[in-house]
């Protein structure tokens, strides 16, 4: 089983709490997962997909747990990872 991870750059540094368009979905950065990053640039998070709410078009993943020395370049390549430009934030975040 692939374990997809995902980097503070790979999101756009953003800096910010909120939910986010990527190309794979929208995914919810919380406070304390910043935090994680500024204290830990280069920390790979878990990407971990949870039900879409009702009506919500697209995937929405969260960041699960994290590897604070990751060793991206031996991790299997992911093309859903190839093209992440800058987020499109969200005007609503989920509770």
């Amino acid at each position: 089983m692939a374990v997809n991870k995902i980097t503070w750059e790979r999101v756009g540094r953003v800096i910010e709490p909120g939910r986010y368009m990527y190309t794979f979905g929208w995914l919810t950065i919380t406070a304390d997962d910043l935090e994680i990053w500024k204290r830990y640039p280069n920390a790979a998070f878990t990407l971990l997909a949870r039900p879409s709410p009702e009506g919500s078009i697209g995937e929405e993943f969260y960041l699960g747990a994290f590897d604070i020395a990751p060793q991206l370049q031996s991790a299997p390549h992911d093309p859903a990872f190839e093209n992440v430009h800058p987020p499109h934030r969200s005007s609503t975040t989920p509770q």
